[in-house]
């Protein structure tokens, strides 16, 4: 069974695509009898034509475009007879603040300063002649009293100067007696008798040098106190003038003080002083000497302070904390975070009057404890602002209430 198969070449292929009878319908809608005549076998041009209707929109919108910025350039050419609406902006009212009165009391001012405890009296022994150190009498660490024997040398080369000087001193006088006797005779010259008493003299002298060294052939405490260095063996050989001990006296002791420029007007002889030290004692002192003289390097002046210690128990050498009252001031007690700066810098307290009106007093301190500062420079009774200082400034009208209310 065969079956059919389109043969149609192609030329005739495109004649059926496009034929004489075939219409293409066009935009502006020509009937096909006003359409040109195509001969037969041949193809037909296909040809367009602009549809008037599109026109219409393009001018629409043109005029639509016009008229907007017509519009919107009319406020430019016809001002508005409109106005806009005043709104009527009420006083602002006063900032709300607390106060607490505050009543000035009478507090007692203090100079406070570190210093050092230092004995009374502080001297170093030594020997004033030379020998070997026969005994020592004393340990370290002792008390003595004024006069002990701390050591003593050996008299064997003392006992032979003193015998020698005393038999010198004899016959240095019997020279004399006979010189005198025989210028009386006439036998001898004044001259004789002259020489004679000088011997005398200079022997005289070697024998008080002789006594004088057996004195000092006992090493002896120059006053009360405690032997706090020793430096002597027995059978040590000494040489004069060396350094044998360290004697101290810290009954009563002595805390020394450095006073800058400005606070030295405010200190005296004679005042009365509480000395504590690192040890945990406290004992009452009595201001015993202020310096007239600075010091070169510290521009600052020495003060002393003579502390009772009978029984020795603070030892010297320590730290110790001074505190002299100097006089009373009329002040109030305040918070340290109410004090503020002014716009110039200057420390000072905002208070409100009777009027409800900031001001500001420019202050000073002149005490501080832990809990609080007391200032000079506030009438004797004002009302302090405690909350709010910050966001009022002075002459400006608050709203003040009671500090315990604003809590």
């Amino acid at each position: 069974m065969t079956s059919k198969t389109d043969t149609t070449p192609p030329e005739d292929a495109a004649k059926v695509a496009v034929s004489p009878e075939t219409t293409i319908p066009s935009r502006d809608k020509t009937p096909p009898e006003a359409m040109p005549a195509v001969p037969d076998g041949q193809p037909q041009r296909l040809t367009f034509s602009s549809d008037k209707g599109a026109s219409r929109s393009t001018w629409f919108a043109a005029f639509l475009v016009l008229a907007i910025v017509g519009w919107m350039g009319s406020g430019f050419i016809i001002p508005s007879t409109e106005t806009d609406p005043v709104i009527a902006r009420e006083d602002p009212k006063p900032v709300a603040v607390a106060v607490k009165t505050s009543q000035a009391e009478t507090v007692t001012q203090f100079y406070q300063a570190e210093g050092q405890a230092l004995p009374d009296r502080d001297t170093t022994m030594r020997a004033e002649i030379s020998g070997d150190i026969a005994e020592v009498l004393v340990s370290k660490g002792q008390d003595v009293s004024a006069g002990d024997v701390i050591a003593r040398f050996d008299p064997t080369n003392n006992i032979a100067d003193a015998n020698r000087v005393a038999e010198e001193l004899l016959l240095a006088q019997r020279e004399l007696e006979n010189a005198m006797s025989l210028l009386q005779r006439g036998v001898s010259t004044a001259d004789r008798v002259a020489d004679a008493r000088g011997a005398l003299v200079g022997v005289e002298a070697q024998v008080t040098a002789v006594e004088q060294a057996a004195k000092s052939l006992a090493i002896t405490a120059a006053f009360d106190g405690r032997i706090e260095t020793l430096n002597l063996d027995e059978g040590e050989f000494v040489s004069a003038g060396t350094e044998v001990g360290r004697l101290v006296d810290i009954t009563p002791l002595t805390v020394a003080i450095q006073v800058p420029q400005q606070s030295l007007t405010r200190l005296s002889v004679g005042q009365p002083a509480t000395v504590r030290f690192i040890t945990g004692e406290e004992r009452e002192g009595v201001v015993t000497f202020v310096g007239t003289s600075a010091a070169s390097e510290t521009r600052t002046f020495l003060a002393e302070i003579e502390v009772e210690n009978d029984d020795g128990a603070i030892p010297a050498g320590i730290s110790a904390e001074v505190i002299i009252p100097t006089g009373e001031v009329t002040a109030h007690f305040l918070s340290p975070s109410i004090v503020s700066l002014n716009a110039e810098g200057a420390l000072g307290v905002k208070t409100v009057n009777t009027d409800n009106v900031v001001e500001f007093f420019q202050v000073e301190v002149v005490k501080a404890q832990i809990d609080g500062i007391w200032v000079t420079g506030l009438p004797e009774t004002v009302d302090v602002i405690t909350v709010g200082q910050g966001f009022v400034n002075e002459a400006e009208t608050v709203a003040p209430m009671a500090a315990e209310q604003s809590l």
